[in-house]
């Protein structure tokens, strides 16, 4: 089941989250950062973030309405591209993706960014980040290559974008 999160959703959020995080940057990230990770600094975080008008949330629920993953993403309020948004965030557990949660959370993050008159979407993936296969199979295109610093370290982030996504919304 995927739902708009509600502030009672930050503790399951922040544990995707961290989770996630752990598994999908092991070997991209420093170790340093990803073992600091903590449960309760991401809930607070959530906790903030949640319900800002800003920003579109929507998390996948199991069979046992445990949270498995989340989506959020935004609307651009640059006047420089003003009829863009964001897919800013997607997890889900490794042990629940393949089963279609991830597909499901992007449509309704882009149904969302649609009504708000979102022409072109973006986002930002490591470059080494296998996820960037799943973003090219729903048709996002190589936009942009950048480095970003984490750390001190210097990454590779590459940025895909969607010119046209109706065949993406529900």
């Amino acid at each position: 089941m995927i739902r708009n999160a509600v502030k009672q959703d930050a503790a399951g959020i922040a544990k995707v989250h961290v989770d996630c995080w752990r598994t999908t940057y092991k070997g991209l990230m420093p170790d340093s950062l990803l073992d600091n990770l903590s449960y309760e600094q991401r809930q607070e975080q959530w906790e903030n973030g949640i319900g800002t008008p800003q920003q579109i949330l929507f998390v996948a629920e199991d069979e046992n309405q445990e949270i498995v993953g989340f989506a959020c993403g935004s609307k651009r309020e640059s006047a420089k591209e003003p009829h863009a948004g964001d897919l800013m965030a997607i997890y889900v557990l490794e042990e629940h993706q393949g089963k279609g949660f991830g597909k499901e959370l992007t449509a309704q993050i882009f149904n969302r960014l649609h009504e708000l008159g979102c022409q072109t979407v973006y986002v930002e993936v490591l470059a080494e980040n296998k996820s960037k296969f799943f973003y090219e199979s729903l048709g996002a295109k190589l936009y942009q290559e950048e480095q970003m610093s984490i750390m001190g370290e210097d990454l590779d982030v590459l940025i895909y974008q969607w010119k046209s996504y109706d065949h993406l919304l529900l």
